[in-house]
């Protein structure tokens, strides 16, 4: 009788891994696979797409399954094992006191380990390794035992939501196969460390990825870099400002930079005879300026672009006046990253010195920096520049010389328990234009480094000279 017990036990904790297995596949299977083998004509994983279609119903069985297949072997294989060893230990010369209680005991070890190792976690370590076999090969009985058990599957499940919602969240019968900008960003940077991705391939995607959300008056060239000719002025100003600056394309201004009237490329110029060219007015050549606000998003913005000629856009900010400048390039830039040519000043914006440390143009947005240079710079929505960030930390207008002290974004890998060591890096300012911080030295601060004790913080002094600024 007993050898019968434990036959049945067996099965029921057969049973159990099923119901194990199914649960931990379903939710760890990759929707995508499910979905590209089932349109393959793939019948188990036609069967895994559908019970994916009410998978909180299909978890819910799961869960009744395991709990009654576990109340069953605990009452089946326990007094089972235990009438088997109490022979044994009888003929030993146990005390006939300790039998029933040493019997008992390890009646109860035994069904509870063989349980939880053959019913439980071979099954889980299965269904995580092999997520999409094992899914199929458990959503037939899965999907049986929920139609079968669907009364009080629904009365447990109910019963659960309502006390979810009164929590104040709404239950969710399949899982969001959605990501967002942030989760596929961060699941592009676990597979270029994990080397599934290369690192090209991995930064091309993470721009692409971070593409979508991002505005015109991020990339823009802002209003005081704007290379622009006047109107009234003769077509040999665009010639000479194009040599001097190695932009090709400009804006044409009446008076100020708030009220441009126009576009004009360099080609336009030239095509004018020389010998008319100090005679003939930029308003004679120029073409319509196209005109995008702030906040338009990049996909319309390169649409934009793409479908006009001239490829050139001026920024107007919310008050009707001129932000910056916008060109194709700097969109495209955006996806596949710094494109060189031979009128290309990136290089005079970002330099590293022998000892480490970069000099950046303050007109840099942090994510560029990163790019360049590895730095991962705080972002926020205060600041679009690292200019802007050095004002946000210093509280006032800078100086040349001031210094602040910025701690790096920490990211605590999901595998390690131990705390993360918290990296700073020290921004100076190199050069002033005006009110506008022009140049930064970034340098990464070491450990055994005192530099924290002679930055700059928003309580102190802005009337310091330059020779007073601990270096």
């Amino acid at each position: 009788m007993e050898w019968l017990l434990l036959a049945v036990s067996a099965g029921l904790v057969l049973a159990c891994g099923v119901f194990v297995a199914a649960e931990f596949s379903f939710v760890t299977v990759d929707r995508s696979s499910v979905e590209k083998a089932a349109a393959e004509g793939d019948k188990g994983a036609e069967g895994v797409r559908v019970a994916l279609k009410s998978l909180s119903t299909q978890l819910s069985g799961a869960q009744v399954g395991i709990t009654l297949t576990n109340l069953a072997i605990g009452f089946l294989a326990e007094p089972a094992i235990s009438e088997l060893i109490r022979g044994p230990l009888e003929l030993v010369g146990t005390p006939e006191s300790a039998v029933t209680p040493i019997a008992v005991a390890a009646g109860l070890v035994l069904a509870t380990g063989l349980t939880m190792i053959f019913g439980e976690l071979v099954p889980k370590n299965l269904a995580i390794a092999l997520p999409l076999a094992t899914a199929k090969a458990t959503q037939v009985p899965m999907r049986f035992f929920t139609t079968a058990m669907r009364g009080p599957i629904r009365l447990l499940n109910g019963s659960a939501n309502a006390i979810v919602r009164a929590l104040g969240a709404e239950p969710q019968e399949e899982l969001r196969s959605a990501r967002s900008v942030d989760e596929l960003a961060s699941l592009t940077k676990r597979s270029a460390t994990e080397g599934t991705l290369d690192s090209e391939t991995a930064n091309l995607v993470e721009r692409s990825v971070a593409f979508g959300p991002r505005t015109a008056g991020e990339i823009m060239t802002p209003r005081v870099q704007m290379a622009c000719v006047d109107a009234t002025d003769p077509v040999s100003e665009i010639i000479d400002l194009s040599s001097s600056t190695g932009f090709s394309k400009f804006p044409v201004i009446k008076g100020t930079s708030d009220n441009v009237v126009g576009s004009v490329h360099v080609k336009q110029a030239v095509a004018v005879p020389r010998s008319e060219r100090s005679d003939t007015l930029i308003r004679e050549v120029m073409v319509e300026a196209t005109v995008v606000p702030e906040s338009l998003r990049l996909d319309p913005l390169l649409s934009l672009l793409r479908g006009e000629g001239f490829q050139m856009a001026i920024v107007s900010d919310e008050y009707g006046g001129t932000a910056g400048v916008v060109t194709l390039e700097d969109v495209v830039e955006e996806i596949v990253g710094d494109i060189a040519d031979e009128h290309d000043r990136y290089g005079s914006r970002l330099r590293q010195r022998p000892d480490g440390s970069w000099i950046v143009s303050g007109l840099l947005r942090p994510d560029e920096v990163a790019a360049a240079t590895g730095l991962e710079l705080p972002e926020d929505e205060d600041y679009d520049t690292i200019a802007g960030l050095l004002v946000r930390e210093l509280g006032r207008i800078p100086e040349r010389g001031d210094r602040a002290l910025v701690p790096l974004p920490v990211e605590v890998p999901e595998d390690d328990d131990e705390a993360p060591v918290q990296e700073h890096v020290v921004l100076r300012v190199e050069r002033m234009d005006g009110l506008r911080v022009d140049r930064i030295s970034i340098r990464r601060l070491l450990p055994d480094d005192d530099d924290q004790t002679s930055v700059d913080t928003p309580a102190t002094r802005s009337s310091r000279s330059d020779g007073e600024v601990a270096r």
